[in-house]
């Protein structure tokens, strides 16, 4: 060969007419990772591995007449390789270029376009849909919200929203949509028997699962892995909605393609499950706002895993709760202790129970305390309250163990009871459904915080349960603020707000002050 073919910077092999060859640089020999000298009378279709065209030995099925050009990828090189073929008098010169490098950055690139516009439509998407649940009034449509969003975009195949019954593992198929096919069948069928779904594990960890492969991935049910593969579905998230330390359910988002969803997805849909489980909540809340009866269920509650039982029981004391707070994944409870210990003893047995967090003593009188009890959310009052009920009272001690929940009707009274009697030593002792109107209290606390936002309301109730409103206080500004995990001058802009809308409401003013005539005198 040419001294100056050997030394090029490129690939050169010469091959004869009918395919057969003669010489090859050393460049070459490196790309096709073939000894230069071995090479030299083998048939070209031996030279150059295999190919998915197999273009360069198709060339020279005929001897070539016309210049050629094309790059192609080897399997057994991993390797994209640019290949020319020109014609001489009596010899082919192919000439050979590595474009690995060049066509990697452009998948990079592409993929890189392809999450850009995934994200952009995601986002995008996640925005519409945070604003329909804001303004969903139902269970049944929030879990239509979620599915006509996600599984009326090209980017998924399908999503169904799925509601945790109620004291039992069981889940309820409560809407899909979009190219649902065969997958969908099995998913129901699965959940009519016992078949272990990443739907249901996600359920149970209370965080979104990632199945990058349906076809492949043995922890999915083999009839739902064939249904996917009928269908073209590659890739699955599973998203729990919830409300702090509570589940409701869950929603699954099917794409075609196989590792579809990136972490990014995951962290952005899990906000989707935080504010559909927040919207879960608040139809609870709804419901037994608006409901005109209401079920009240009287429990007896004698489980150590109650860390006001438990502190009742070792002290001797008698513990009423008068006020609780639900703050995400904590509860944040005021209680009153009548006993001879004084609260900050109180106070310390129950920092000693494993479900509390703090304590803090809000007052101290004669026979007794007031108390704040942060505890986490998962225990008996966090449950009642994650399943729409309010606590109208609850008292722990010596005369017994009694917690009152007010339900909505609309709700299955039954298994929230089962929900709370399975898990913990409790039982229900008495049941009778009432108007509201029988309890004027209620009514007039709905009607006056109608007024309040929910940041207003919040101030106000922890600030007066913490006795801040006593003289002398029980809690600083400072305290309360903490609680709450605001400042101190944002708490006292939320009171001032809230207190003059009450007093609006009972002077029976308006929002909107009068026209005062200033340059008037008092006479």
């Amino acid at each position: 060969m040419d001294t100056g073919f050997e030394h090029a910077p490129i690939g050169i092999l010469e091959v004869s007419p009918d395919g057969v060859v003669r010489d090859g640089n050393d460049a070459a020999a490196s790309m096709l990772a073939v000894d230069a000298a071995a090479s030299a009378g083998e048939p070209i279709d031996t030279v150059f591995p295999a190919s998915v065209e197999g273009r360069v030995p198709q060339a020279f099925e005929t001897p070539p007449d016309a210049e050629l050009s094309f790059v192609e990828y080897y399997p057994e090189l991993d390797q994209w390789l640019a290949v020319d073929l020109v014609p001489g008098d009596d010899a082919v010169y192919v000439y050979l270029r590595d474009e690995t490098d060049g066509r990697r950055r452009e998948q990079r690139l592409d993929s890189l376009r392809s999450d850009l516009r995934r994200l952009t439509i995601g986002n995008e998407l996640i925005a519409d849909m945070l604003g329909d649940l804001v303004g969903a009034s139902t269970r049944e449509e929030i879990a239509e919200t979620i599915c006509r969003r996600l599984g009326g975009t090209d980017i998924y195949a399908f999503a169904w929203v799925g509601e945790r019954a109620v004291g039992s593992g069981e889940i309820v198929l409560q809407a899909a949509a979009g190219t649902t096919g065969r997958t969908l069948e099995q998913l129901k069928t699965a959940l009519d028997g016992d078949a272990d779904i990443p739907e249901l594990r996600t359920i149970e960890r209370g965080a979104p699962t990632i199945v990058g492969s349906l076809g492949e991935d043995k922890s999915v049910p083999e009839d739902i892995r064939r249904a996917a593969f009928a269908d073209g579905l590659g890739s699955l998230l599973a998203v729990p909605l919830t409300y702090g330390s509570s589940v409701y359910g869950v929603v699954g988002i099917y794409a075609a393609e196989r590792n579809a969803f990136s972490e990014r997805e995951r962290e952005s849909f899990g906000t989707v499950g935080e504010m559909a489980g927040f919207a879960i909540n608040a139809t609870r809340n709804r419901s037994l706002l608006s409901s005109e009866r209401v079920v009240e269920l009287t429990f007896r509650l004698a489980d150590p895993a109650a860390p006001l039982v438990a502190t009742a029981t070792e002290t001797d004391a008698r513990i009423d709760v008068t006020g609780v707070l639900a703050q995400g994944e904590e509860l944040r409870c005021y209680v009153d202790a009548e006993t001879e210990r004084s609260p900050d003893e109180i106070g310390a047995v129950l920092a000693d129970h494993e479900s509390v967090i703090e304590t803090r003593t809000v007052a101290e009188y004669d026979g007794g305390g007031s108390i704040e009890v942060v505890q986490r959310a998962e225990t008996p009052l966090g449950q009642l309250l994650s399943q729409g009920g309010t606590v109208q009272s609850a008292t722990f001690g010596p005369d017994g163990d009694r917690v009152v929940v007010d339900l909505p009707p609309s709700e299955d009274v039954r298994r929230i009871a089962d929900a709370i009697t399975r898990r913990y030593d409790a039982a229900v002792i008495a049941k009778r459904e009432r108007r509201r109107d029988e309890r004027t209290t209620g009514e007039v606390r709905d009607s006056v915080t109608d007024r309040l936002t929910d940041r207003q309301e919040e101030a106000l109730r922890t600030a007066f349960f913490a006795n801040y409103f006593e003289s002398p206080r029980g809690s600083s500004a400072e305290e309360v603020a903490d609680a709450l995990g605001i400042t101190g001058p944002t708490l006292l802009h939320h009171l001032r707000a809230g207190q003059r809308k009450l007093l609006a409401d009972v002077f029976e003013a308006t929002d909107r002050r009068p026209d005062v005539d200033r340059s008037a005198t008092d006479g």
